[in-house]
């Protein structure tokens, strides 16, 4: 732990996720801690630094790693903001893990190695497989089902305990998962699409009634399934797989959609130019020369080529094909637009008297030839 101790008579567990992931021997991108047998107070003087606003959560100085003490909560409001904390030097560990989420998440052990502390036999759930809630306070935080829908995604081998999928089922029945806010549906939707069987989160979401609610207009069909999974197999990025999702919306629900999850930007470029122009590319080897430039520059592929390679990833998906012979067209022909010299096209246009828009046209025009030269032409 580095120079800086913990105070007298404190405990530091390593909980949750990096417990979890060891025991499956899998890489764990950071570690949580739970501290025990102290005070806010205390963790300050000890050179702990505070960060957290609705309970006590501290940085350690060197390692940057958080620290919450061990606490316990309540209900007070609906939704997932509705709780009220305690946290004291006389909560204990098993009362901290017993808030949490999941059998496989409330699992701890001490800073210096030890026995594993498991109150609620989550190592046998977790060689079992089975995604099962810790206690009936699961139903006062709906983002947990966002969380196991996620987590599903992750392990596609684990199923959720009925019980678990009764309670799910109720929280959506009593409106208890209306407290969702676009953000954060949002945030753990993202996180879900980027795991290893994406179809898995909207199957669960689905068989509790959340999907309708959640992602509204969406047709959740096996056409989509494939279409998300098949991204996750070839390593697509978010916006590629966002754009896949979307892309199953019918008319203006797709806009909606995005409108209503606030996705990012980036996503939804990404998802309006597939919407927009997978037609298109998926007939530009049909296209004139002329019809090729001008699809170019409509997906501003002369400037942001990033955007355009998005967009090519984005068609394969949607056809379940790599390599995709339209995509390879396409890419194709930018590279021939790409290897004529704007610059000096500009300044020959220039010297011959063209000015203003001219030479952006005498630009365009070594474009086309450039297309026209390498027999971009239909076939």
């Amino acid at each position: 732990m580095g120079a800086t101790s913990l105070p007298p008579g404190a405990q530091a567990y390593v909980v949750g996720g990096a417990v979890r992931d060891a025991l499956l021997g899998q890489p764990s991108s950071d570690r949580d801690w739970v501290v025990v047998g102290t005070t806010p107070q205390a963790m300050a003087q000890a050179g702990f630094k505070p960060v957290g606003r609705d309970f006590p959560v501290f940085l350690h100085p060197e390692s940057g790693e958080e620290y919450a003490l061990a606490r316990t909560e309540r209900k007070s409001a609906p939704g997932y903001h509705g709780f009220e904390f305690r946290a004291s030097p006389e909560v204990t560990l098993e009362q901290d893990l017993s808030r949490r989420d999941l059998t496989i998440n409330a699992m701890a052990r001490p800073a210096e190695g030890g026995p594993l502390t498991d109150p609620y036999n989550g190592r046998a759930d977790l060689s079992a497989g089975v995604l099962r809630h810790v206690s009936p306070a699961f139903a006062e935080d709906p983002v947990r089902i966002l969380r196991l829908a996620r987590f599903a995604a992750r392990w596609p081998q684990f199923t959720v305990a009925p019980e678990t999928q009764a309670l799910m089922n109720e929280m959506v029945r009593s409106g208890e998962a209306d407290a969702l806010v676009s953000e954060r549906v949002w945030q753990e939707l993202s996180r879900g699409l980027m795991e290893q069987q994406p179809s898995r989160m909207l199957q669960v979401l689905q068989g509790c009634g959340a999907a309708a609610q959640l992602l509204p207009g969406l047709p959740l069909n096996c056409e989509l399934m494939a279409r998300l999974d098949f991204c996750a197999g070839q390593h697509m990025p978010l916006p590629v797989r966002v754009a896949c999702l979307l892309l199953q919306a019918e008319g203006g629900a797709a806009a909606a959609l995005a409108e209503h999850l606030r996705i990012s930007q980036e996503c939804k470029d990404a998802s309006d130019l597939l919407q927009r122009e997978r037609a298109a590319v998926q007939g530009c080897a049909a296209l004139s020369a002329p019809a090729l430039l001008e699809l170019l520059e409509r997906c501003d592929a002369l400037r942001r080529p990033a955007r355009l390679a998005l967009l090519l990833q984005g068609c394969a998906c949607a056809a379940l094909q790599l390599p995709h012979p339209p995509s390879q067209h396409l890419a194709q022909a930018l590279a021939v637009v790409q290897g004529v010299d704007a610059q000096q096209a500009a300044q020959a246009a220039q010297a011959a008297g063209a000015r203003g828009p001219a030479v952006g046209q005498a630009v365009r025009g070594r474009r086309l030839d450039a297309l026209i030269a390498a027999q971009f032409q239909p076939i």
